[in-house]
């Protein structure tokens, strides 16, 4: 059975009062905490956060299916599959619109090449970093998890409502 040094012993009983005095030294200081859903703290201006899929003014999604955000994207977590355009029913003004629009929330490093690459600045980045989900596949968002209500179904329903 090996004796600690006197040294030793006397460096322990010094940290004692010293980890009080930070307990001490903060406990009669401001709370920082936020009370997180009622008010939210600022995010950066240049904050990279979820994903959406824009429309035009007149309710047409602005994807058209190209696939240059599944090319730029370094952690290959979009999948975009581009359908042709239905003529009497067009989903957007070119001539493919995208089919399947998956990303993978979990494998996302949230870089923004996808936004950068997107030539009609569909896919943009937003400001919400409030995701949660209890498994896999809630991280696993659809093209219509990810497009902006059109905006033509909202007004023909407030409309309704007077």
């Amino acid at each position: 059975m090996s004796r600690m040094p006197k040294s030793s012993r006397l460096r322990q009983l010094r940290g004692l009062p010293e980890g009080l005095g930070t307990t001490l030294h903060y406990l009669w200081r401001r709370r920082v905490t936020v009370d997180y859903p009622e008010r939210q703290r600022p995010v950066a201006e240049r904050f990279r956060g979820l994903h959406i899929l824009d429309r035009y003014d007149d309710g047409l999604e602005r994807c058209v299916g190209c696939e240059l955000c599944q090319a730029a994207c370094p952690a290959h977590c979009i999948t975009v599959e581009a359908a042709e355009n239905p003529p009497d029913h067009p989903f957007s003004p070119g001539e493919r619109y995208g089919y399947r629009y998956e990303i993978d929330l979990l494998r996302c490093i949230f870089c923004g090449f996808c936004e950068e690459a997107c030539p009609t600045g569909a896919i943009q980045l937003t400001p919400r970093h409030d995701l949660v989900g209890f498994s896999r596949q809630d991280f696993q968002v659809d093209r219509e998890w990810l497009l902006v209500p059109d905006p033509r179904t909202e007004t023909l329903a407030e409309e309704g409502a007077r």
